[in-house]
This record gives C-alpha cells, sequence and structure tokens, in this order.
C-alpha cells in the first residue's frame, strides 16, 4: 500500500537514540526532509514527493510517537516527547543517511518539531517550510474562546493519561474522520484512500497515547523552552517560509508572518486556498512553493 503512494522510493530504517525512524526516501538533488503533522504519518507528502524529487533527495520520515518510528515510555515531565527530544530523531537520521545539512518542511505538529530542530541545531539547516501553524508559545498565549472550540483537540489530548487515550481509543477511526474532516478541509475526499489506509492503519493505542504525551509536552516543556529562547533572544537563523490554508483556524485567528518574524529574521510566505492539510489540498501549490523558496537557497547544500 505505501509503495503506491511513493513508487521508486526506497523504505528505510535507521536506529535512533529513542528506538527506530522509518522513511521514505527517494529523489535526487539537495536533501530536504519532510515531517508530518497529527495524527497522521509521512504518507502526507505522497502527492507532493513525485515533482519535489526531480530536484530534490526527499527524505519523508514519521516523527517519534506516530507512523512506523518508535514509540518510547514517556515520563512525569513528557519530556521524551517534548520538540526538542522529538527533533533529535530527525537529526540523527538525516546524519546516518549522510545529510549534515539539508532542507526541511514540517506540517502541523511536523512544523513543530521542524521549529526545534532549526533552533537548536542551526548548523543543520539551510532553509525551513512551516505549514498552517504560528509558533506554538504565540498560539498558547492568544488562546481565546473561539481558538479553543476550534482547536479543542489541544485542551482535550492534554489532559491526564489514560483519560483522552480511553475516549478515542472507543472508536479510533471514528475519531479520525471527525477530527481530519473538520480542520478547514473540503471533505475526507481529499484524502487518497491508500494514505487513508495508512492513517488508520497506524492509529494504534501505542500511537494513541504517543500523540497524546507530543501535546502534553506542547503545553509543558515545549513552552519553557520556547520563554528561554526568548528571554535569551535567540532567533531561527535560517530563512523561513509560511504557508497556511486562507480556510483554515490558523488564517481566522493568528498572523502567521508577523507571528514568524518575532522568533525569525528572514521570514516570507502566504495563504493557499485551502484548509490545514495543505500537501493533500493543494499539492501543486505546496510543491511550487517549496521549490521557488529552496531553489533560491541551493547554494552550500550539500549531501
Amino acid at each position: 500500500m505505501e509503495h503506491a503512494l511513493f513508487p521508486g522510493f526506497q523504505d528505510v530504517t535507521h536506529p535512533v537514540p529513542g528506538g527506530h525512524v522509518r522513511a521514505w526516501v527517494g529523489g535526487a538533488g539537495p536533501p530536504l526532509l519532510l515531517l508530518h503533522g497529527y495524527p497522521q504519518t509521512r504518507a502526507i507528502w505522497h502527492k507532493v514527493a513525485p515533482a519535489l524529487a526531480q530536484r530534490y533527495t526527499l527524505v519523508a520520515a514519521d516523527l517519534r510517537g506516530y507512523g512506523d518510528a518508535s514509540k518510547p515510555p514517556t515520563d512525569a515531565a513528557h519530556a521524551p516527547y517534548s520538540k526538542r527530544e522529538m527533533a533529535r530523531d530527525p537529526v540523527a537520521l538525516m546524519q546516518a543517511l549522510g545529510f549534515e545539512r539539508f532542507f526541511l518542511a514540517g506540517h502541523d505538529r511536523g512544523g513543530r518539531v521542524a521549529h526545534r530542530l532549526a533552533m537548536d541545531h542551526p548548523d543543520r539547516v539551510l532553509g525551513l517550510a512551516v505549514l498552517d501553524i504560528s509558533p506554538t508559545l504565540t498560539m498558547y498565549e492568544r488562546t481565546s474562546m473561539d481558538f479553543a472550540t476550534a482547536y479543542y483537540h489541544w485542551f482535550f489530548l492534554i489532559q491526564p493519561a489514560p483519560y483522552p487515550e480511553t475516549m478515542i481509543g472507543h472508536d479510533p477511526e471514528g475519531y479520525l474522520r471527525r477530527k481530519m474532516g473538520g480542520w478547514g478541509s473540503a471533505s475526507l475526499g481529499i484524502f487518497a484512500p491508500e494514505a487513508w489506509a495508512e492513517y488508520v492503519r497506524c492509529f494504534t493505542p501505542e500511537a494513541i497515547h504517543a500523540s497524546c504525551e507530543d501535546y502534553r509536552a506542547a503545553a509543558t516543556i515545549d513552552l519553557a523552552h520556547d520563554r528561554e529562547d526568548r528571554v535569551a533572544g535567540r532567533m531561527l537563523a535560517c530563512p523561513v517560509l509560511a504557508l497556511w490554508g486562507e480556510k483554515g483556524v490558523v488564517h481566522r485567528f493568528f498572523r502567521p508572518l508577523q507571528d514568524w518574524r518575532a522568533v525569525a529574521r528572514e521570514v516570507e510566505g502566504r495563504a493557499l486556498p485551502a484548509g490545514h492539510y495543505l500537501s493533500e489540498e493543494v499539492p501543486a501549490l505546496v510543491a511550487a512553493e517549496f521549490e521557488r523558496f529552496f531553489r533560491l537557497r541551493t547554494q552550500g547544500a550539500r549531501a
């Protein structure tokens, strides 16, 4: 099923300090690491991969806790699912593949991991694209009743275990249909059947728990790390491309360009005619934006 989504790509598994990471690797050219969001897997990139693989070596990886990646045990501080720890996995993966420096793109949770990766490992990242998010600390600080209603999962998933895990576990696919069908997308029809089957297959009890830990970390230890950066005056050193859906929640409640310019030195971007799932709703536009943005910064990229 996955081979139908990524024809010609190699399915690789590499050990990392927290267990292992699994990724699709294919194409030719400067390396571009792709990180997915919640509650999905590396399969989200299948519609943009054919175009991008003509110019880049793509590495579409599962995040820790998701897909076929390891789901290590957590602790009281949720530290194993902090974005700092989650970012170390793809860094180790890229190094194992021989890529010391690379381009980076992340959607949703993958964008938050990518933000932390670029902040903690500035010498690794040549350029960063973030899809349909503003920085985590910004979004929490500007939470309103309307935003909390639209993004109820942020506040549901951070409840103590095993409450959300038990609720979701009663009907995991039903939860996926409700959550993924209500994020500004036209309908569940935007998802290819093969990709949807992957999302359902990978939404196991272990993944449900790990993804809750991802959100619990975002509301606690990740905010502490972000505040430390703010106090220290640390900014993202790499150029940033921000893309978001004009039909989505981020567009309604936040100002992504302004928000990212508060944490990065060089930011550009725009809204696309889509909801939340940009790479599956408007893949041609996403691929074109990536190609344009990263092409201007290919000097210095090396495998």
